[in-house]
């Protein structure tokens, strides 16, 4: 898709408050964190909703920091085009990447968006609370009314 999938005078927001953790747009800023957090939960990954295996698009997948690099700025680029919403999942306490929350159109037709977000293995316990403040978000400052996102973990 490459029309925006948000009304024209949307404002997406910019960061989001989560007890322990804290979201801001995905960019190349976060490269080397990203690339670390991710590259080192792979299995915990593809064990999370959202993220079953697709053989057109493997991910997670090894890359290298600079194809990590072009999928970071690929995301930002659609942040800025309006056509989807990546989310960084910072600690507060020391900017670590935790994980992160992706927000797309859905391919189908019962849904608006499709909302999927992980993270690292080392703070799986960041998981739920991170998917209901995320949900809760969705529902308050987002403009959909079919979100799919699974919150079972």
């Amino acid at each position: 898709m490459d029309a925006p999938f948000v009304p024209d005078n949307f404002v997406p927001p910019l960061e989001l408050e989560v007890p322990g953790m804290r979201l801001e747009p995905l960019g190349p800023e976060h490269n080397e964190r990203d690339h670390e957090a991710w590259s080192s939960s792979m299995d915990r990954i593809r064990a999370t909703p959202g993220f079953e295996h697709d053989p057109e698009d493997p991910w997670p997948r090894p890359m290298t920091l600079e194809e990590n690099l072009a999928d970071l700025e690929g995301h930002q680029a659609d942040f800025a085009t309006r056509r989807g919403f990546t989310y960084t999942v910072l600690d507060p306490a020391d900017l670590d990447v935790v994980g992160c929350v992706y927000i797309y159109p859905s391919k189908d037709e019962e849904h608006d968006v499709r909302v999927t977000s992980w993270v690292r293995a080392t703070r799986s316990e960041l998981d739920t609370p991170l998917r209901n403040g995320v949900s809760r978000w969705l529902a308050t400052d987002w403009p959909f009314e079919r979100v799919d996102y699974e919150l079972e973990v």
